[in-house]
């Protein structure tokens, strides 16, 4: 099963599950490091996520995907905790996290730059608008030139 696919059916299963529960489904990933694949499930809720909450979304996954086998390959199912420098990819992260540090990660250059750190001040028309930590300015990314947007940790 292509890796697209198994990560689309895992959103499919879990975001009924978690619909009626305080966790956020992040992102999905079904990825071969080295000999082996993991399924990479990330969640969070407004509080954080606990082990608790990883255990119980972990243990109602577990038990569907090997009711419905629907993966061939040998895997291991991990779930977790975004992190505090989770991934912005829908619209509503942008939204959650105007105000915040970002760190954006292009395809190619953009005004000589290839990584652009700053504050996130909007996201409108399918664009990232950062105040950029050098120039101080605004800047305008386009969403699919980004190859990943995160929020950053600032220890000032």
């Amino acid at each position: 099963m292509a890796k697209k696919t198994v990560s689309k059916l895992v959103e499919d299963i879990l975001l009924p599950f978690l619909q009626d529960k305080p966790y956020e489904l992040v992102e999905v990933s079904f990825v071969k490091e080295g000999p082996h694949r993991y399924l990479r499930v990330s969640i969070d809720k407004e509080e954080g996520v606990s082990l608790d909450d990883c255990q119980l979304v972990s243990e109602f996954l577990s038990k569907e995907l090997d009711r419905r086998d629907p993966i061939e390959e040998n895997y291991f199912l991990e779930v977790e905790s975004p992190g505090v420098e989770r991934p912005l990819k829908k619209e509503s992260d942008f939204e959650k996290f105007k105000g915040q540090r970002i760190e954006v990660k292009l395809y190619q250059t953009l005004n000589g730059q290839k990584v652009i750190q700053g504050i996130l001040e909007d996201y409108k028309d399918e664009a990232i608008i950062v105040r950029g930590d050098i120039s101080q300015s605004l800047i305008t990314i386009p969403h699919k030139k980004a190859a990943s947007v995160k929020l950053m940790v600032d220890f000032s």
